[in-house]
């Protein structure tokens, strides 16, 4: 008969793995309380770190069709679930945490349908994130407009100087 306990955090595995876009493990070994407080302080509200037993982590992302990830789920493992958008800022979050705690390692994760190994996921955390992606296209926007605005100014201000040049000179003829 299977424990109480394991069952239950199997079941909030699976939910967690349901309600997530992203899915990045690290290895927290050596790492105070506090410090993993911190780092989850810093991921925000759309990313969820949870430490479990690797079993019931494979268990959950095989379940949920999730592939891949077995090698990555040796020695203490913490998930980040990630929802929505918040994939690209979890990942920088991460890098830089990691920067600053040698002690904390990312190993890989899962976006996207695909397996991702820690060298993807850094270059995730390159990667400009939804509001700088935005702002840029509406930059490119919004200069394209000015240009096209200035294209379609441009013939009535050149008539608006020939008349007034003709007005000058017929009043100089005068």
């Amino acid at each position: 008969m299977a424990n109480p306990k394991n069952t239950a955090e199997l079941a909030e595995l699976k939910e967690k793995f349901e309600g997530s876009s992203a899915v990045f493990l690290t290895e927290y070994r050596g790492l105070t309380v506090s410090q993993l407080q911190q780092l989850r302080g810093e991921l925000g509200f759309d990313v969820e770190l949870h430490v479990a037993k690797n079993t019931l982590v494979k268990i959950a992302a095989n379940e949920h069709g999730i592939e891949g990830l077995d090698d990555y789920l040796t020695g203490p493992t913490a998930v980040a679930f990630i929802k929505g958008d918040a994939t690209v800022d979890a990942a920088k979050t991460m890098k830089k945490f990691a920067k600053d705690n040698d002690l904390f390692i990312v190993k890989g994760g899962y976006m996207d349908g695909n397996a991702l190994d820690a060298s993807q996921v850094a270059a995730v955390a390159e990667m400009d994130n939804r509001e700088t992606t935005l702002a840029k296209l509406a930059g490119a926007f919004q200069g394209s407009l000015a240009k096209a605005a200035g294209l379609f100014q441009a013939p009535a201000s050149k008539t608006a100087r020939l008349v007034a040049a003709l007005q000058d000179k017929q009043d100089e003829a005068a």
